[in-house]
């Protein structure tokens, strides 16, 4: 899983795995610096960057703890990582600890969860409440036009909506004529995880 990590991002990578393991929380910039015996929070920053686009985790830049593992399932549950908006932009992951039984859904590697908040999907049958099956993005240009994904927009928040990609604009779009479309540069954006099952409690 790890073969599409540079030596440098691994060892970050791997640190942070056990540090949650032993902690239950994730770790600051400054502790991660002295881990990886640097002086500087630029190369770890650039690490944790390159670590969220990949899909490993989840990570907002300038908020303190806020770093999520976005890859670990344990047993036959997925993480529940926290909410995404389902109407405007909304802080991302919380710390939450939660657990999403999946025994009878097909488990991908990366599988993670996420409870919506809003109304903006239910046009696409996903409403307030329910919880989102999301399978990490590694290569958006793979990713297809109408696909349903969770985008997060640093410096504002997680949302959920259509994916469309035309002439280098990232558009997002609502499944509810209530809500206008976003339409951002490639470089604002961070396409988090694609559709994989809606899950509902009644």
């Amino acid at each position: 899983m790890d073969k599409d990590l540079t030596e440098a991002q691994k060892e970050l990578f791997d640190w942070i795995k056990d540090y949650i393991k032993d902690f239950r929380h994730s770790p600051s910039i400054r502790q991660m610096m002295k881990a990886m015996d640097l002086k500087s929070p630029a190369p770890i920053q650039s690490r944790l960057k390159h670590l969220q686009e990949k899909g490993y985790i989840s990570w907002q830049e300038g908020r303190a703890r806020t770093l999520q593992l976005a890859n670990q399932i344990i047993g036959n549950s997925v993480p529940v990582l926290g909410s995404v908006a389902a109407g405007g932009l909304i802080e991302t992951y919380s710390d939450e600890t939660e657990t999403l039984d999946i025994n009878d859904v097909f488990q991908k590697d990366g599988v993670f969860a996420l409870t919506v908040n809003g109304d903006s999907m239910v046009d696409a049958y996903i409403a307030d409440g329910d919880m989102v099956l999301m399978e990490p993005i590694r290569e958006l240009n793979f990713l297809k036009n109408g696909t349903i994904v969770s985008a997060m927009v640093p410096g504002s928040g997680t949302t959920l909506k259509y994916f469309f990609k035309k002439n280098n604009k990232i558009i997002l779009e609502a499944a509810n004529p209530n809500y206008d479309p976003l339409i951002l540069n490639l470089n604002e954006v961070v396409i988090q995880g694609k559709l994989l099952a809606v899950w509902r409690k009644f």
